[in-house]
C-alpha cells in the first residue's frame, strides 16, 4: 500500500510546489530592496545621476548593490543584483537576478564596497548574459558613463560604447571602468524568487510566475525614472 501511495504523494507535493505563489527567500528580498534603494537614491540627485538620455535610450539596466572589491596583491570583486529589459511597448520587464565577478592583479590592499549600475545600449550584451557568462570589455565595449546634467547635452555624440558603467563608493557617484568583469545570470536566485525551471527569457518576456513584491518595487523604480523624462 505504501508503495502505491508514495508516487501519489510525490506527485501531489510537486503539484503544490508549482501551484503555490512564488515567494523569494529572505536573501533575494533583501537584495531586490537594496537594488531599488540604490537606484532611487542615485536618481534623486540630478547633478550626479545617470543622464536622462541614458535611461531614455537604454535597452536594459542592471543594478548591483554592495559590490565588494578586496585584495592583497591578488584582488577580486563580486556582487549580486538585478537586471531589467525594456519591453517592446517601452515599459520595463520584471527583473532577473544577476551575478558580477572579476579579478585583478596588482599592488592593492583593503576592502571597498560600491554600488554598480550598468546601462546596456543594445540587446547583444543581454543576450550574451542569458546564453552564458559575459565579460565586459571582451564580449562588448564598455566605458565609464557620463554623469549629471552637464553631460546631458553631449551624450548624443559621445555614446559610442555598448555598455556604460557607473559606481557609487563612499557617497561619490561617477562613471567607472569595469573591463574584465564577468556577468552571469543567477539561476538559483531566480528559481527561489519565481519558482522552479524559471528562465531569464521567461522573466523578461512576462511568461514567469508573478514577481515577488520586492522585485516589483525595483521595476517600479525604473518606471518612475523613465516616466520622469
Amino acid at each position: 500500500m505504501n508503495r502505491l501511495l508514495a508516487p501519489l504523494a510525490a506527485a501531489l507535493a510537486l503539484l503544490i510546489a508549482f501551484a503555490a505563489p512564488a515567494r523569494a527567500g529572505e536573501k533575494e528580498d533583501a537584495k531586490a530592496n537594496d537594488a531599488a534603494r540604490v537606484l532611487g537614491e542615485i536618481m534623486r540627485i540630478p547633478e550626479t545621476a545617470v543622464p536622462e538620455k541614458m535611461f531614455t535610450d537604454a535597452h536594459a539596466i542592471a543594478v548591483i548593490p554592495d559590490v565588494v572589491k578586496a585584495g592583497l596583491v591578488l584582488g577580486g570583486r563580486g556582487g549580486k543584483g538585478l537586471i531589467s529589459v525594456r519591453s517592446p511597448d517601452g515599459t520595463w520587464s520584471n527583473p532577473s537576478f544577476i551575478k558580477l565577478g572579476g579579478g585583478s592583479i596588482g599592488f592593492q590592499a583593503g576592502v571597498q564596497s560600491s554600488d554598480v549600475i550598468l546601462v546596456f545600449r543594445s540587446p547583444r550584451g543581454v543576450d550574451n548574459i542569458v546564453n552564458g557568462k559575459f565579460t565586459l570589455g571582451a564580449d562588448a565595449s564598455v566605458a565609464a558613463g557620463p554623469v549629471g546634467r552637464t553631460a546631458q547635452a553631449a551624450t548624443d555624440e559621445q555614446l559610442k560604447a555598448e555598455i556604460y558603467s557607473y559606481s557609487r563608493a563612499r557617497g561619490l557617484f561617477a562613471g567607472v571602468a569595469l573591463d574584465g568583469t564577468v556577468l552571469r545570470i543567477d539561476h538559483r536566485a531566480n528559481q527561489r524568487a519565481y519558482g522552479p525551471n524559471t528562465t531569464p527569457r521567461a522573466i523578461f518576456e512576462g511568461r514567469a510566475n508573478a514577481a515577488p513584491d520586492a522585485l516589483v518595487l525595483f521595476r517600479d523604480r525604473l518606471e518612475e525614472n523613465t516616466l520622469a523624462q
